[in-house]
């Protein structure tokens, strides 16, 4: 697929088909969200990558938004290691673009995913935290359910040429 369909096309995907995708799938997948740029290159991230049932299950209890986890075979936690931050307080954007990476690669692969936030939703935070034993310098920024999706989206113009502006807001 190329890169500008992969952008055009991508969608949320919320239900899944119970059908597990291969390792090395997954690790082309998080191989993309490291390629991901970063301020002054410090890749500050961490990925979790939860296939446990039960785990996975245990989600919704804290995430209102995590229903689909029920479909899903796995699901991807990005991270921010504070430990490796160099540029200060950027590992929140560095974290946002292996995210988008990480959707547009399962997309390019016949996957299905979907963006959940954590980052600034203090039960988000605490439930990861408390779920999967993190430590203090690392903070879950999104999770991201991924397998082959069970719905298809409609392709979408998202398109606005008003929310063009040139040399000065108009």
């Amino acid at each position: 697929m190329e890169t500008l369909e992969a952008i055009f096309t991508r969608r949320s995907i919320r239900k899944f088909q119970d059908k597990k995708f291969d390792e090395k799938m997954l690790l082309e997948i998080l191989k993309a969200g490291m390629y991901a740029p970063s301020a002054y290159n410090q890749q500050p991230w961490q990925f979790i990558v939860i296939d446990d049932r039960k785990l996975l299950d245990e989600i919704p209890k804290f995430h209102p938004y995590s229903n689909m986890l029920k479909t899903a075979p796995l699901a991807i936690l990005v991270c921010a290691d504070l430990k490796l931050e160099v540029a200060k307080d950027m590992w929140i954007f560095d974290c946002a673009a292996a995210t988008q990476n990480i959707l547009l690669a399962a997309h390019a692969l016949g996957l299905g995913s979907v963006w959940l936030g954590c980052y600034l939703r203090d039960e988000r935070v605490k439930g990861f935290k408390k779920l999967l034993n993190l430590p203090d310098h690392i903070i879950p920024i999104s999770l991201i359910p991924i397998g082959y999706p069970s719905e298809e989206e409609k392709k979408v113009d998202r398109f606005k040429k008003d929310r063009i502006h040139k040399n000065k807001f108009k």
